[in-house]
């Protein structure tokens, strides 16, 4: 007798503000959020900001040379500090709301002498900080402890990253915000779903052929594809297959390989031979979700890198465009009353673990059907 099939989640979950308000603090608070890459942020006074759920982050550059994360929010009245997603302060941190002045280092500098404040103690009204963990350059950040570092959670893939010289690497662009109707698991099931790719992306399906891949670790999922070498009908994709081999600083056998890791719980890094995409399903309410992200590069003058990069934004530009669909008309779907839960197969390994997890901080997830209130 066969084993039974695993399901999917409960479409409840994707909708409900009470489960919402759980995530929030059961798996947000202690997951790791990224903001940005150390060398967004090169110089003294250099700063880039996040908002996460309520939360304001602050992420600058000291004049010692240190990266640093604080709220971001003045300790006199809570009023921002730094206003978008990312910029310069200068050599202080000046409130706009009362002038409280503040360092590079997050310590109370000064504040005005007409406002009373002689007897405070300065030193004990620095900016609050965040807990902070820089891991391969890219900065992170969390509200509560939880989790292990992302380094733990990386740590079975840190030797077939290394090549690709993380620390290095510089932003391509700015940060791009795509806000979603659906519910963010609905974008994390998405990304780890390798069965719809021949049915629904014909150009990956082009590029990879059969070759797609997966496997579920304990806190990161890994998804692959190998670029054929057998041209492509489509001319973007022909090209960007016959400029891979450029990228001779990498392994042979990563010279064409397109790798995906999915950190818990809403973190994905693309891995190119060309370039590194960080991936982020911000949740904004039970069916909002607000997708950051942005590349980096390896320091590449070279025209064949550039055009390649170019390429590889068309490519996904267009693959982006189909999921947004298809996670609309399931978000869609999760409101019918016919719908509980699916069966997963064996092969949908990276689902069935992530369904996995969220039962395991959130035991509620593994209900049919919303637990009833208590009279």
């Amino acid at each position: 007798m066969s084993e039974p099939l695993e399901r999917s989640l409960p479409a409840w979950i994707y909708t409900d503000p009470g489960f919402f308000e759980r995530e929030r603090e059961t798996i947000f608070r202690t997951g790791w959020q990224v903001v940005c890459h150390v060398n967004d942020v090169p110089e003294p006074g250099d700063y880039h900001t996040l908002d996460f759920l309520g939360e304001q982050v602050l992420v600058l550059r000291g004049g010692d040379g240190e990266v640093r994360s604080f709220h971001n929010a003045c300790r006199h009245r809570a009023a921002r500090l730094a206003d978008g997603d990312s910029g310069n302060c200068g050599r202080r941190l000046v409130c706009p709301y009362h002038a409280w002045s503040y360092g590079l280092d997050g310590s109370l500098v000064r504040t005005p002498p007409w406002q009373g404040f002689e007897a405070l103690d300065l030193q004990s009204h620095g900016l609050a900080p965040v807990e902070q963990e820089i891991w391969l350059g890219f900065v992170f950040v969390r509200f509560a402890p939880g989790l292990p570092s992302v380094a733990e959670m990386m740590a079975p893939y840190a030797a077939e990253l290394a090549p690709y010289g993380f620390e290095a690497m510089r932003p391509l662009g700015r940060v791009t915000l795509r806000p979603r109707p659906v519910n963010w698991k609905n974008v994390a099931d998405n990304y780890a779903d390798a069965m719809h790719i021949p049915v629904a992306h014909p150009g990956l399906t082009r590029l990879f052929g059969p070759t797609y891949a997966m496997e579920a670790g304990e806190w990161v999922d890994r998804l692959w594809g190998v670029v054929g070498e057998t041209p492509s009908a489509n001319w973007v994709e022909r090209m960007y297959q016959g400029l891979l081999p450029a990228f001779d600083h990498l392994p042979p056998d990563r010279r064409r390989l397109w790798a995906y890791y999915k950190l818990w719980p809403n973190m994905a890094f693309d891995v190119y031979p060309d370039q590194i995409d960080f991936m982020q399903f911000v949740p904004v309410s039970p069916t909002r979700t607000l997708i950051r992200e942005i590349s980096y590069v390896r320091p590449d003058a070279r025209r064949e890198a550039r055009v390649a990069r170019y390429l590889n934004w068309r490519i996904n530009r267009q693959v982006n465009a189909e999921d947004t669909v298809l996670i609309q008309r399931v978000q869609d779907g999760m409101a019918s009353s016919s719908y509980v839960s699916g069966p997963l197969s064996p092969d949908e390994t990276c689902l069935a673990a992530f369904a996995r997890r969220l039962k395991a901080a959130i035991p509620e997830a593994g209900l049919d059907h919303p637990p009833r209130k208590a009279a």
